[in-house]
């Protein structure tokens, strides 16, 4: 997904990408072509080296066992984009109650 769907492009991820996509797959307990698919979904965006190979977060893996749970629960891959992207809403409007909870009163 892209900035509106979870905020998982390459300037918003927290963490250096450090993993190739063999050990991100080992990581993540699904097969490397599951994440290709996911990415072709625009479900995961890896960062890549300047010559084209994929690199992955923590915060990447962790998007990838989200994945793996949701799909475990039967969502399909459309539902599964739908979640992240309402978790991401979700943890996005968190963030700005607690900014305006710490604020002092006018």
């Amino acid at each position: 997904m892209t900035d509106g769907a979870g905020g998982r492009t390459p300037a918003a991820r927290a963490g250096q990408a450090l993993y190739a996509i063999s050990v991100a797959a080992k990581l993540a307990g699904t097969g490397q072509q599951n994440i290709r698919l996911y990415e072709t979904r625009g479900l995961i965006t890896p960062l890549r080296t300047s010559g084209g190979t994929r690199q992955y977060s923590d915060s990447d893996i962790g998007v990838l066992l989200r994945i793996g749970e949701l799909l475990d629960q039967g969502l399909n891959l459309a539902g599964v984009a739908k979640v992240l992207e309402l978790e991401a809403v979700n943890a996005k409007l968190h963030r700005a109650l607690k900014r305006a909870r710490s604020r002092p009163n006018q």
